[in-house]
């Protein structure tokens, strides 16, 4: 065989050179047994043209092979081309051969020419074989195709003697080149060793061990768990240990499905974000308890609904002067609810998953806390009488003379809005366009903001996000200076802030049974709640451009309002009556139905209608009774 270490490459004009396409070993030469002369020349060379009967006959074409070869760099994919001279009276004519390699897929290419002289008298080697030479070493790209082409010299006048054929490289997944440096960072020799080991910690938390084998090109990684409604994902770095493990936890109500899906995405060098994932199917079905742990269970529920049952039947018909006076003899001292607190809520429709939030909580505060809620979704009948401005200017001078707050909750609306108010452009989304009383956000921020500066109004004023579908990044500036309360993280601080009440004092700590981040949602109310923080952080993952996706231009808004009014001509008014908790509070909202009206709010239900099934449907509200001290 002939190993050939010296090439040209042959390039169109305007197409730049790659170092891929190249032999690898310069130290070999084309000396063979039996042939004296023989050298390789740059194709560049000027090559007198034969007359036909002085040119030697096209030659044949003997095996490919495809391996990996080492270099400077580590072990690289190589092609080795070899091609026999016929046994015929035109060896004696025949002074070389030319090959040219070209790159299908980058149109890269490269052009060798041997160069030797054989008689008569030689038209087979020593062993009495055809003469066989070979290009060796060749560097290529797994999956590229190349185009080989070999040529006797000298050419002839007239006439094709050229052998053609077309080489694709196998990817890494194949032996032969799966261990070339180029495939080794995609990862396709990983062994990743991967192991999982499930828990279940007293019928109630489950915890999820990850282990697996770190790869020597990927430095980071990240494991995702996700399920029906459910998604967990964490980030590893590799370091300076090759074993890398997570573990997840997880309450056994915040999976509806007991089949999840593990993956692990790497981030190798080549491959980057777009790296093969290893994914492997988690079953927790067996760890679920037996048929006869269910009927049990279904006797608790039924036994603690008769008992939730007779709490609210006490609250129906206990003297509301008598419960207060009762419920302050319990109290811890210097803690006691004089009066039933309001909130009014301003905040941006961002999306109708995000209203859909809004209510939730409102119901939580009405029910659990025992909270008088001020909501514009909710005051419709008295917000189209008095008109937007009046209503928010009547309800923050309320507020403004007593001891009730003003809840602020951020979210990107609020920040674009704010923006959009200091000189940026204008913010028209899609909800405020379909609402029939369009942006409420920004008159509230005209007249809320000249009151908040002022040093003496900081206390009626409460900044909140959720922080599962929000940012602290979305609190407008001027809100910069005061607590920013992450929901539903710090509810319990937040409430003491509505009550007026300090949550630590010297000595103690004041506690809120069943207001803690890992409680509120075992009330009906708070899983409400939950449940819809869940299905807009889900509905955000799966869409990352979903703020920018409801900004309308200035046609689609007035599409929008024209729809909006057709669907107000044919709607009819009703008066629906709430109640809201044991203070016999009774708040009647103006409601608006529609005829086979499917569409008219995201669960199919309208507004009030949803916050009265939310508001019925608890049985205690907060009092002081719940304060526990610590």
């Amino acid at each position: 065989m002939i190993h050939v270490p010296l090439f040209c490459f042959c390039l169109t004009a305007g197409l730049s050179v790659s170092s891929s396409l190249r032999t690898l070993d310069k130290r070999l030469d084309c000396n063979q047994l039996g042939l004296d002369n023989c050298k390789i020349n740059n194709c560049s060379d000027k090559r007198p043209v034969a007359l036909r009967q002085h040119a030697p006959v096209d030659p044949e074409w003997g095996p490919e092979h495809v391996g990996v070869w080492m270099d400077e760099h580590g072990p690289v994919p190589v092609l080795s081309v070899t091609w026999k001279i016929k046994p015929d009276g035109s060896v004696k004519a025949l002074r070389g051969s030319e090959i040219n390699i070209r790159d299908e897929s980058t149109y890269q290419c490269m052009c060798v020419q041997f160069s030797y002289k054989l008689n008569s008298n030689q038209q087979q080697n020593p062993k009495h074989e055809q003469w066989t030479f070979s290009l060796n070493g060749v560097i290529v790209e797994p999956e590229h195709t190349y185009m080989v082409s070999v040529i006797n010299l000298p050419k002839p006048d007239v006439g094709d003697y050229v052998i053609r054929k077309q080489i694709t490289i196998p990817g890494c997944g194949d032996r032969r080149i799966q261990n070339a440096v180029i495939c080794l960072e995609n990862g396709s020799v990983w062994d990743h060793h991967l192991t999982t080991d499930v828990s279940l910690k007293e019928r109630k938390t489950f915890s999820i061990f990850v282990g697996f084998e770190a790869a020597e090109y990927s430095e980071r990684y990240r494991i995702s768990l996700q399920s029906h409604g459910f998604h967990s994902s964490k980030n590893v770095s590799k370091g300076n240990t090759a074993l890398l493990n997570v573990t997840f936890e997880f309450g056994s109500w915040q999976i509806s499905q007991c089949k999840m899906l593990l993956t692990i995405q790497p981030f190798f060098i080549r491959c980057k974000n777009d790296c093969r994932r290893l994914e492997e199917s988690i079953d927790l079905c067996p760890y679920y308890q037996p048929r006869t742990w269910a009927i049990k269970a279904t006797v608790e529920l039924l036994i603690i609904g008769v008992f939730l049952g007779y709490l609210l039947w006490r609250a129906f018909h206990k003297d509301p002067v008598n419960t207060t006076s009762s419920a302050a003899k319990q109290q811890p001292q210097g803690f006691q609810v004089q009066e039933r607190r309001r909130v009014l809520i301003i905040y941006s429709l961002d999306h109708p998953l995000y209203k859909n939030i809004i209510l939730k909580l409102c119901a939580f505060l009405s029910n659990k806390c025992g909270t008088e809620v001020v909501l514009d979704l909710l005051d419709s009948t008295r917000l189209g009488v008095l008109g937007s401005i009046q209503w928010l200017d009547w309800h923050r001078e309320q507020m403004e003379s007593s001891s009730d707050k003003i809840l602020i909750l951020c979210s990107r609306g609020v920040q674009a809005k704010w923006r959009a108010m200091c000189g940026d452009k204008q913010v028209f989304l899609r909800e405020d366009a379909r609402s029939p009383v369009g942006d409420m956000l920004s008159l509230a921020l005209s007249l809320v903001v000249p009151h908040f500066i002022r040093s003496t109004s900081f206390e009626k004023y409460i900044v909140a996000y959720f922080d599962d579908v929000c940012s602290e990044e979305d609190v407008p500036s001027p809100f910069n200076i005061i607590v920013r309360y992450k929901l539903m993280k710090q509810f319990e601080e937040l409430f003491f802030r509505i009550l007026d009440t300090e949550k630590h004092e010297p000595g103690r700590v004041n506690h809120i049974k069943g207001f803690s981040e890992g409680e509120y949602c075992h009330c009906p109310s708070g899983r409400a709640l939950w449940e819809a923080i869940e299905a807009f952080q889900a509905y955000q993952l799966e869409h990352p451009q979903w703020f920018e996706d409801e900004l309308l231009e200035s046609s689609e808004l007035k599409a929008e309002e024209n729809s909006a009014e057709i669907c107000d001509n044919t709607k009819t008014t009703t008066n629906l009556t709430v109640y809201r908790g044991p203070a016999s509070t009774i708040v009647t909202s103006h409601v608006t139905t529609q005829e086979n009206d499917y569409t008219a709010d995201r669960t199919g239900q309208n507004v009030a209608e949803e916050f009265q099934m939310c508001t019925t449907a608890e049985v205690t509200p907060f009092n002081a009774e719940n304060m526990q001290q610590v």
